[in-house]
């Protein structure tokens, strides 16, 4: 019969010196939250890449699976109904994406909000010029935050224009 005496004394020093940390349950939950954020924002991208088919965007010049996850996309029409909100814009700002569409996204502006720079966002969307502004806009419980805007107008196959996408990011 073979003696397993020093392969066990072995086994159990090696089990004996291990420094083992054990992960707490409560990280499960920020694993649980990482993991539907980057979901979410592979649904997002393809939501919008599915836009692009859908109305015969010329270019796709977005990255948008590698854009920050606290970065908010939204995109309207030429006539600036909102037509897409990222998942993550209840994180920025209290409102579901169901509950922007088909609103303008002046519903995010309010008193404290300047003037000035609203009209220079209108007169870039009006000569369909991109632009990156900061503004103050008001989360759905009446706070205000500031908000980096990055807009771009997007054409259709035909060169005409069809939709704006907008990249927002509280500062």
């Amino acid at each position: 019969m073979i003696d397993f005496k020093q392969y066990d004394n072995a086994v159990a020093k090696y089990h004996t010196d291990l420094n083992i940390k054990t992960t707490p349950i409560s990280s499960w939950n920020f694993h649980h939250s990482l993991v539907q954020e980057l979901r979410n924002a592979f649904v997002d991208a393809n939501t919008i890449a599915q836009l692009g088919i859908t109305f015969k965007w010329q270019e796709d010049i977005w990255d948008l699976k590698s854009t920050n996850s606290d970065e908010v996309i939204i995109v309207t029409d030429a006539n600036l109904s909102i037509v897409f909100a990222s998942q993550n814009i209840t994180k920025m700002n209290g409102y579901k994406p169901e509950e922007v569409i088909g609103q303008r996204p002046t519903m995010f502006q309010g008193k404290s909000t300047s003037a000035v720079v609203s009209r220079q966002i209108g007169q870039a969307i009006q000569m369909r010029q991109p632009f990156e502004k900061t503004v103050v806009n008001y989360k759905k419980n009446g706070d205000t935050y500031i908000c980096m805007i990055k807009g771009y107008p997007i054409f259709n196959d035909k060169g005409e224009l069809c939709h704006f996408i907008a990249f927002e990011i509280a500062a």
